[in-house]
């Protein structure tokens, strides 16, 4: 390259050496893509259509050699002119009277235009491609979500990289993030939020958030249904016999116990407890009958009648006197006496004593059951010299009166005496153990 400068003086011409084009179509690997041809330019190069490059173009002229002044003779005032150089480009042109480069069309008023072939659809990117339009050409490029493997747009499978926090669906050229069940997605589409079901009141009774669920709870005295949500009555008397005394009536939520008639409920809510009709009036005896209580219930016992040859000694005795020919061979006297006891009651059960009040010198006792032990069911044991206890061999089921003669002999072989006194024992039986 030479540079000159015309119109000077003593102006020392430097030579200045140029460095080569580098052509990129044969250095560069692969510099267009597609269906592209390359063709070099002086300091770069061009990708065109290769239908294109068949069109004849017009090649650089040759430009004549520079004429340099001889200086041998010395340097001369001035310079020969220098004859123009054309510019032309160096890269094809398509054959015809535009003055437009490749990529440009003329317009009207004889300007170049930019052709956008994305839109003219002349472009060469494959179907899996996006076409950019570029000044004067256009590039190949893959769409978001896609990249380039061998030639071809193949889609990226976001869910590999964990983009979402619980469940990830990939899509062509995208991915879905949803949540599992009690989670919503957050409004930026990938995390997710625990959602409170506790607001929409889905449990019948009390409702705990967890994180992704909820759990319901029920009330003392109920019990969740299969559905998890529901709270459904726990019938507490089935669960044992024993839990009330008498009879157990489930309620919701709880259950009572209710005692039989004559009965009331105990503090602890399940014990019966007898009512004293005797104490609280509640009872029907006249003024001239004895009320007595037993378990239960109560019963009225009219005044002491005796039976002749006995007499009456006060409100719960009669006597037959020794002088009376009709009481030899009799209980000398009968003292009447009541008691209660529980329908099965265990067994064996010490229930009355029996103790002479007299004591003879010489003398010694006998005690036994007269009569009204039919089935059995009572025996005395004699405990000293002078007093033994009736006792309860067999359970008795009531309601039911027993009314048993309990037989004290006094025998004194001194003076040759043998005497009885009774004890005539009446026993109430309740209908209910307790």
């Amino acid at each position: 390259c030479i540079f000159q400068c015309s119109g000077c003086r003593n102006v020392l011409i430097n030579a200045l050496l140029c460095v080569p084009d580098v052509d990129e179509c044969r250095t560069v690997p692969d510099p267009c893509r597609g269906d592209m041809l390359c063709v070099n330019q002086n300091g770069g190069y061009l990708c065109i259509p290769r239908n294109m490059y068949n069109y004849n173009y017009r090649p650089d002229p040759v430009p004549p050699e520079p004429v340099y002044p001889d200086t041998s003779v010395g340097f001369s005032d001035t310079f020969p002119p220098s004859r123009p150089r054309p510019v032309e480009p160096s890269y094809p042109r398509v054959r015809g009277t535009a003055p437009c480069i490749l990529g440009y069309s003329a317009a009207e008023d004889g300007t170049c235009n930019d052709i956008d072939e994305c839109e003219t659809n002349s472009h060469h990117c494959n179907p899996t491609q996006v076409c950019i339009n570029t000044a004067g050409g256009y590039t190949c490029s893959c769409s978001e979500g896609y990249w380039l493997i061998g030639g071809q747009c193949q889609d990226i499978d976001e869910c590999r990289y964990g983009y979402c926090q619980q469940l990830c669906a990939n899509v062509p050229g995208s991915y879905s993030c949803s949540c599992n069940p009690g989670f919503i997605l957050n409004p930026d589409s990938r995390t997710c939020q625990d959602v409170d079901e506790c607001e929409d009141d889905p449990c019948s009774h009390g409702c705990f958030n967890t994180y992704g669920s909820f759990m319901c709870n029920c009330d003392e005295g109920f019990e969740l249904a299969a559905d998890g949500t529901t709270c459904i009555d726990l019938d507490e008397c089935s669960f044992s016999e024993f839990l009330c005394q008498n009879r157990c009536v489930n309620t919701p939520g709880s259950f009572t116990c209710i005692c039989p008639p004559g009965y009331y409920v105990y503090e602890d809510g399940r014990s019966c407890e007898d009512i004293n009709e005797c104490d609280t009036g509640n009872n029907t005896c006249t003024t001239a009958q004895t009320c007595f209580n037993f378990q239960g219930g109560y019963t009225c016992l009219d005044p002491l009648h005796c039976d002749l040859p006995y007499i009456e000694v006060s409100d719960n005795q009669c006597m037959c006197s020794a002088e009376n020919p009709a009481c030899r061979d009799k209980p000398f006297t009968i003292l009447y006496r009541h008691m209660d006891l529980s329908s099965g009651r265990s067994v064996p059960a010490d229930i009355f004593q029996m103790q002479a009040t007299t004591r003879y010198p010489g003398a010694f006792y006998i005690f036994q059951i007269k009569s009204g032990n039919e089935g059995r069911e009572f025996y005395m044991r004699q405990t000293s010299n002078v007093s033994a206890t009736l006792v309860l061999s067999r359970p008795i089921k009531g309601p039911r009166e027993v009314v048993l003669d309990l037989e004290m002999v006094t025998v004194n072989n001194v003076i040759n005496f043998r005497g009885s006194s009774i004890i005539r024992l009446t026993i109430f039986v309740s209908e209910h153990p307790f």
